[in-house]
């Protein structure tokens, strides 16, 4: 948010886990993370890390273990549940530990990330679905199974 002009991360940069997120897809991330060629000043990150499965986070702890050996300039955040701080991952990089607390207010984020989302040309996209022409949305309901 500091520089507001400045692109939001590409896909190449975020790993959303699950507990079906495999070995294969947290391997390649690492790999764009942590082998040096020349991509510039990308800032990866794992989202949900803490939702892999024991044998992922195993094998994701072993290669970064082997990669992080061949780059010391590499920018990776790991953000997980503080709910599930025992799992695998978060234990594992417990000594990086940071608690993380916005530093924003919450209005002040919300116009930064309808700066970015915003469509720029209204046309007859899906983008027209969502209050003020925003390419992203969220919809949420406390209720269970009430069709969102």
């Amino acid at each position: 948010m500091n520089s507001p002009n400045q692109p939001l991360p590409t896909f190449d940069e975020v790993l959303l886990c699950t507990p079906q997120t495999t070995a294969e897809q947290v391997g390649l991330f690492l790999r764009r993370c942590l082998i040096p060629c020349g991509r510039g000043e990308k800032i990866y990150t794992m989202l949900y890390a803490d939702e892999l499965s024991y044998d992922v986070s195993c094998r994701a702890e072993e290669l970064f273990q082997h990669l992080q050996r061949y780059n010391s300039t590499y920018r990776l955040i790991i953000l997980c549940n503080c709910e599930r701080e025992h799992s695998y991952i978060p234990s594992v990089f417990s000594q990086y530990k940071v608690h993380m607390i916005p530093q924003r207010p919450l209005a002040e984020i919300q116009r930064y990330l309808q700066h970015h989302y915003r469509v720029a040309q209204p046309s007859s996209s899906a983008a027209s679905v969502f209050k003020g022409n925003m390419c992203v949305g969220i919809v949420s309901s406390k209720r269970a199974g009430v069709g969102k």
